[in-house]
C-alpha cells in the first residue's frame, strides 16, 4: 500500500526504522491492482467519509457514503425525537417507526452522553427490522464504521451545547443530501431563532465523578471531543512543560 502511495509521500523523511521512506520501500513490489488498486484507478472517486453542514450541523456532521443505498443519497422525512438511545430502541422494537422518518438521537454527544456513546443498538435494530433503506438516523453521538444505511453522526454543536439539534420538534421536516454535503432543518430562520432563545439545557445525566468533570470540560466533536484546558506535556506549547497529561488505557 505504501509503495502505491509513494508519489504522495515525502520520501526523504526519516521513519521510526531510522531509514527514509525511500529506503524502506526500495525493492517493494507495487500493488496487484485488485485488492490494493493503483492511484489511477481508485475504488471510488470520492473519499470514504462525507462531511455535512448547513443549519442542522453548523460545525459539521459525518456520514459514510459507501454504506448508504444509492436511492437514499438524498432523503427527506419527518423527525422522530429521542433524547436517549434507549428510547429510540423501545420505539423500534414496538413497531412505532415507519418508512420515511428521520430518527433524531440527541443529548448523546461528548457533553450530553456524557462521553459520546456509540449509537450501535439503534442502528442495528434499524437494520434487523429491515428499515435501513427506509429511514435515516441522525445524532450528536457516535456512529460505528460497521453500520449500514443513512446515518449522520458527530453532529456539532451537540444538543447539550444548545446546537440546532436541541430544538428540532416531532414532525419537523429534515432533508439530507450526501453528495451536496447538506443536512437541513426545514424550519423558517425566525422560528429557529425563537426556539434557540427559548431553549434551556436539561439536567445533566451524570452529576458526580470523572464523567461529570468530562461533561464540563469536553470540547465539541468537531474539535475532537478533547478536554478543554488540559495540556498534553508531550506536545509542544505546554506552558511549563508540566501540563496535565492524559494516558490511554
Amino acid at each position: 500500500m505504501l509503495k502505491e502511495l509513494s508519489p504522495l509521500l515525502h520520501l526523504n523523511a526519516v521513519t521510526v526504522t531510522g531509514r527514509s521512506w525511500k529506503e524502506n520501500l526500495r525493492g517493494v513490489k507495487g500493488a496487484d491492482g485488485k485488492v490494493i488498486r493503483p492511484l489511477q484507478r481508485p475504488f471510488s472517486s470520492t473519499g470514504g467519509l462525507s462531511i455535512l453542514y448547513e443549519n442542522l450541523a453548523p460545525h459539521s456532521g459525518v456520514a459514510k457514503p459507501a454504506a448508504i443505498p444509492p436511492h437514499m443519497m438524498r432523503f427527506r422525512g419527518q423527525a422522530r425525537i429521542f433524547d436517549l438511545e434507549e428510547e429510540a430502541c423501545k420505539a423500534l422494537i414496538g413497531g412505532k417507526i415507519g418508512g420515511g422518518e428521520v430518527l433524531v438521537l440527541r443529548y448523546e454527544g461528548p457533553k450530553g452522553g456524557p462521553g459520546m456513546r456509540e449509537m450501535f443498538r439503534a442502528s442495528q435494530l434499524i437494520r434487523g427490522l429491515g428499515l435501513e433503506e427506509k429511514v435515516a438516523l441522525i445524532t450528536d453521538g457516535r456512529v460505528s464504521g460497521s453500520n449500514r444505511g443513512l446515518f449522520v453522526g458527530h453532529i456539532s454543536p451537540e444538543a447539550m451545547e444548545g446546537g440546532p439539534l436541541a430544538i428540532v420538534e416531532e414532525g419537523d421536516l429534515i432533508s439530507i443530501d450526501i453528495r451536496a454535503g447538506r443536512i437541513d432543518l426545514e424550519v423558517l430562520p425566525d422560528e429557529i431563532d425563537h426556539r434557540l432563545k427559548a431553549w434551556r439545557p436539561p439536567r445533566p445525566k451524570v452529576t458526580k465523578g470523572y464523567l461529570a468533570l468530562y461533561a464540563k470540560l469536553a470540547e465539541s466533536a468537531a474539535r475532537g471531543a478533547v478536554l478543554r484546558g488540559i495540556t498534553n506535556p508531550t506536545r509542544k506549547g505546554s506552558p511549563d512543560g508540566k501540563g496535565i497529561g492524559t494516558k490511554r488505557s
